[in-house]
Order: C-alpha cells, then sequence, then structure tokens
C-alpha cells in the first residue's frame, strides 16, 4: 500500500495565512482523493472548522490525553490524508510531543508520511521555531511556505537553504473575496471554468503544487 500522508501546516505567529494555506491543501485532498479529514487547532474564528465543518474536526493539545488522541490519530496508515492546521498557541506543546514520541520513526514503521509546512515570517520567533523544526523534523519533511502576502517576495536567508514552496499573493479584493467563510476554491473552479482569469490559475497553481508533493509523500517519488 502507499503511505498515508499528513500535513501539518503551522506556524508560531498569527495572521501569516496559515488557515489559507489549510483551506486550499483540504480542498486539493478532498478533490484528488474523494475524502479527507483535517484538524482544526486554534483560538481564532474563522477557523478551518468554519470552512470546512464537513471534514474538520476540533483537536485540543494542552493536555496529555488530547495530545495523545492527536498523536494516535495521526500515526494510523488508513490511506485517509489528515491534516493539521496548527494554531500558533499550541505550536510548542505539539511539537514538544511530536519529538519526546519519536514521531518520525514510528510513522516510518507504519507507513505514516508526514510533512510539516511552515509558514515563514520575519520575526525572531519564527526564526528559532524554524530551528527547532530542523531538529526534529527531517530535511524532505519540512518545507517552508514563502507566502508572498506576507513576506512580499523577501524570504528571509534562514529559511533558504531548505525546501521552499512559494504561494503568490492575491490582489486586496480577490484576498477578501477568498476569505468569505461560504467560498470554495474547488467551487470556484467549477463555476468558472475560464483558466485565464487570475484566481483559476492561482487555484490551479497550488493544486498542481501540492498534487506534485502528495505524490512524493504516498508513492516516493
Amino acid at each position: 500500500m502507499s503511505r498515508t500522508p499528513v500535513y501539518i501546516v503551522c506556524s508560531p505567529r498569527p495572521f501569516v495565512g496559515k488557515t489559507m494555506i489549510a483551506r486550499v491543501l483540504t480542498e486539493y485532498l478532498l478533490l484528488q482523493r474523494g475524502a479527507v479529514l483535517a484538524f482544526d487547532i486554534n483560538v481564532k474564528e474563522p477557523s478551518l472548522l468554519d470552512y470546512l465543518p464537513r471534514v474538520t474536526e476540533t483537536a485540543q493539545v494542552d493536555d496529555t490525553l488530547g495530545k495523545m488522541a492527536l498523536m494516535d490519530r495521526l500515526i494510523l496508515h488508513d490511506g485517509l490524508a489528515k491534516v493539521v492546521d496548527l494554531g500558533f498557541h499550541a505550536f510548542d506543546e505539539f511539537f514538544d510531543t511530536f519529538a519526546e514520541i519519536g514521531f518520525i520513526k514510528e510513522a516510518v514503521r507504519r507507513q505514516v508520511a508526514p510533512v510539516v509546512l511552515f509558514l515563514a515570517d520575519t520575526d525572531r520567533n519564527s526564526a528559532r521555531a524554524y530551528d527547532h523544526l530542523q531538529d526534529i523534523v527531517p530535511p524532505r519533511q519540512l518545507i517552508t511556505i514563502d507566502n508572498e502576502h506576507i513576506l512580499l517576495g523577501e524570504l528571509p536567508a534562514v529559511y533558504r537553504h531548505g525546501r521552499v514552496m512559494r504561494i503568490r499573493g492575491l490582489p486586496p479584493f480577490l484576498k477578501t473575496y477568498i476569505d468569505r467563510v461560504n467560498f470554495s476554491f474547488t467551487g470556484y473552479l467549477r463555476a468558472e471554468p475560464d483558466a485565464s482569469t487570475e484566481l483559476n490559475q492561482w487555484i490551479r497553481t497550488n493544486y498542481t503544487t501540492f498534487r506534485a508533493l502528495e505524490l512524493e509523500l504516498t508513492q516516493g517519488r
């Protein structure tokens, strides 16, 4: 069997586009696979649960039982792709547990393929968090998200030697449009078949990028 992918979308900072990336990824996986399970660990609204309630569950990592219950779900090789939208408030708790239980080694044994999608920012706290992740996550499984809307095309040097996935910024009116709780990326593609529109191209580009990543994780390509 192919491996079960687990995507952890995270940042130690708020307002960096993390939930937007988790939304695009979750909708892509739902379109591609027909099923996906997402976990929402956030304190702000709207969160992933508000956008995709049919495929999203809330998760708690502020106590031992909650953390272990989540890890047990993520380490399960059941063929169901999983996405974790990890809020900044839970970043340290989650990855401390991740390291303590040897999640990466256990994932290899169980045919689970985790990848950490880290939203970069210019602050010192983000750089420190990224350094910590490098100690516990293999280089091929740690990807920096260069969100042009946040970094304005200037990726700090600390992230440049690792894997980078670039997300092009959208004009403010389109950003406001996709931020609506009832907006669906896949729904837009189906309703707007004109591939020349800026939003259509943006969604297709990101879906293509996630498709390549999924093939790498599940099939080792």
